[in-house]
């Protein structure tokens, strides 16, 4: 690709982007929410005309404008939220609209058996009808893949891969990407996730604000040179300092239950203080912050906060009670995604934004700007779709309501997940900014950098219950945290 450049209204996506890949390569694309990644993505992928530019495959130029023509040229993307119909069986996933017939018939077995070797080819055992429905997200991931493969596609590009895989599936992932190197296949991997970069890539390409900033092999690249290439700034620590003032109790959880997903949890989060809640995936931490904030019923236990008995029926309750949670899946909880910036900013404040049922549209767009600029929020209008932000501008717009609310218990859960490293630090000092307010953060995170890094006090679970603790957080090592997590 050389020279593409795009634009949309108010924003100059690309200026003049290069991006080279070579058989059996892993290219990894890196760089804020913003950078203009996902616009450089959709061009390949022949779902965006680029303005300026040219593409060659294999030497030649051609032109894709439409995604059937990126396939015809060997181009498959695999994108962070999957293009697969969960109804339908592995194999009609795998061939749908390319589906092998004979006079009018769809050629079940034929296609059945192709499907077989194209997981065998990844080295996985997923049988062909099984429904995509029943599968876990690694699994989906690989019919994706074995759909890429079904295509004879030599170019495929990852976004994301690994954003909802357990550790170890990412290293099954890294396997099947290996696997594809050596068949000559070249890979783009775009992540947030620095770590597998330097695992996964061999050359690592760098964008910032549209433009192309370097392209370097990753042995020549170290984890600070990376970091100043892709925020423009040097920062001195990943996860900010402070000096934590704990104080009275906030928030106290006692004997919570709700079947086998939470069992006998007690905890206690002080002002001022932030909790990290760590644990593998399914190990009970998103549903302890459902039962807190009233989005699912408990079945047993209490939770009292400044010392006053709540029990939350819904999280109406917990809202007016003073708790926020901002979800672990932002697009379909914690934002409206068909209603712009300005209405999702809006609703859990009506009470105070509204006067006799009518909205105080002045009064609306007044508190909103102040976030829009203390959070550095990148939109181009108030009334822009929130589906349209990326997803650390889409993080920062659910924090924008929450601050608004003014709450006194936050839970965090997986607040970074998705978002580029500058944006990730400045969430930080934001955690750090409501914890020195007197504010009881409770933060769910599955990397263990990150709670290491911002938590003054840990706990682990394991299927449903709390297994250590750990207060020493200063000394503390991913190692000891592991060991608790695994039971």
């Amino acid at each position: 690709m050389r020279g593409i450049s795009k634009s949309f209204p108010g924003v100059r996506a690309l200026d003049g982007v290069a991006l080279t890949l070579h058989r059996g390569e892993v290219l990894a694309v890196v760089g804020e929410n913003g950078a203009g990644k996902s616009t450089l993505i959709k061009i390949l992928a022949g779902a965006h005309a680029p303005e300026a530019g040219s593409i060659f495959v294999l030497g030649a130029e051609v032109e894709l404008g439409s995604p059937v023509a990126a396939q015809k040229q060997g181009i498959a993307v695999i994108h962070q939220e999957f293009n697969l119909v969960p109804s339908l069986s592995v194999r009609e996933n795998i061939f749908l609209g390319r589906e092998r017939a004979k006079t009018g018939f769809v050629r079940v077995r034929e296609e059945s058996q192709a499907a077989a070797a194209l997981f065998d080819r990844l080295g996985v055992a997923i049988h062909p009808e099984t429904k995509c429905r029943s599968l876990t997200v690694a699994q989906q991931q690989l019919v994706e893949i074995a759909k890429a493969l079904s295509q004879q596609a030599q170019i495929i590009v990852m976004d994301e891969p690994s954003a909802t895989l357990t550790t170890q599936e990412v290293g099954r992932l890294f396997a099947v990407i290996r696997d594809l190197r050596a068949q000559g296949i070249g890979v783009i991997y775009i992540s947030h996730r620095l770590d597998e970069i330097f695992q996964i890539a061999d050359r690592v390409m760098v964008l910032r604000d549209g433009r192309h900033i370097v392209t370097r092999p990753i042995a020549e690249v170290n984890r600070d040179a990376l970091i100043e290439w892709m925020v423009g700034r040097r920062l001195e620590n990943e996860f900010p300092q402070r000096r934590a003032d704990l104080r009275e109790e906030r928030l106290v959880v006692e004997c919570l239950e709700r079947g086998e997903k939470v069992r006998n949890v007690s905890f206690a989060i002080r002002r001022g203080e932030v909790l990290g809640l760590t644990g593998l995936i399914g190990a009970g931490r998103t549903e302890t912050a459902r039962l807190i904030f009233g989005a699912d019923r408990m079945e047993g236990g209490t939770i009292r906060l400044d010392g006053r008995r709540l029990r939350p029926r819904n999280p109406r309750d917990a809202i007016r009670a003073g708790i926020a949670l901002l979800t672990e899946d932002r697009k379909a909880q914690g934002l409206v995604l068909g209603r712009s910036v300005r209405e999702n900013f809006g609703l859990p404040n009506l009470p105070r934004l509204s006067r006799m049922g009518f909205v105080r549209r002045g009064r609306e767009g007044t508190a909103l700007a102040r976030y829009l600029a203390s959070l550095r929020i990148r939109i181009s209008h108030p009334d822009q779709p929130a589906l349209q932000l990326s997803g650390g501008n889409q993080q920062k717009v659910v924090l924008a309501k929450w601050l608004e609310r003014n709450c006194h218990v936050i839970i965090f859960d997986e607040p970074t997940r998705g978002i580029d490293v500058g944006a990730k630090y400045e969430v930080y000092l934001l955690i750090n900014e409501l914890a020195a307010q007197g504010k009881a953060i409770l933060m769910i995170s599955s990397e263990l950098p990150e709670v290491l890094g911002m938590s003054d006090r840990i706990l682990v679970m394991h299927e449903g219950r709390i297994t250590g603790e750990i207060t020493d957080v200063a000394n503390a090592t991913q190692e000891q945290i592991m060991r608790r997590a695994v039971g």
